[in-house]
């Protein structure tokens, strides 16, 4: 079974790669790692929701907003190599804009890497930070970034 073919048993519809918003390019392959830009949460182009996790916006709304931005990573990845190319996530990165005294940050971050997981199945399994900051770019609660080892 393809990953595209998981996707659709899942019911997920894999989105449109967003364009770079800056000067800076979506991937990078060097050798057999893809490096992914942070992709933010992303649907049809706009933010699900802006704010600090832990005060506008809910831990449990963020997690499902990591999903939906580690759901763009992956349509990054198959924008430059394929799904099929992947042979493991090696590493996530998870950015949480966090509330003065919020630390849930790894169960947002949760929200992507259980995508991966169940996307990819055991090759989605991966190192990882999950790290809080006072700010994100357009306001957003959540930002993910990956590594892949491709082929």
């Amino acid at each position: 079974m393809t990953v595209l073919d998981r996707l659709a048993e899942l019911g997920i519809e894999l989105p449109t790669p967003a364009a770079a918003a800056g000067s800076y390019i979506p991937t990078v392959r060097s050798g057999s790692l893809l490096f992914t830009s942070g992709q933010l949460p992303f649907v049809d182009g706009k933010l699900p929701a802006t704010g600090k996790v832990g005060a506008e916006v809910s831990p449990e709304d963020a997690k499902g907003y990591a999903r939906l931005a580690a759901l763009n990573v992956l349509a990054a990845a198959h924008a430059a190599v394929g799904l099929d190319h992947i042979v493991r996530v090696v590493k996530v990165v998870g950015f949480v804009a966090s509330a003065p005294g919020f630390t849930a940050q790894p169960g947002v971050i949760n929200g992507a890497s259980d995508l991966f997981v169940e996307v990819l199945g055991e090759i989605g399994r991966h190192a990882r930070s999950a790290v809080g900051v006072a700010e994100l770019p357009l306001g957003t609660p959540v930002e993910v970034e990956a590594i892949f080892e491709v082929r």
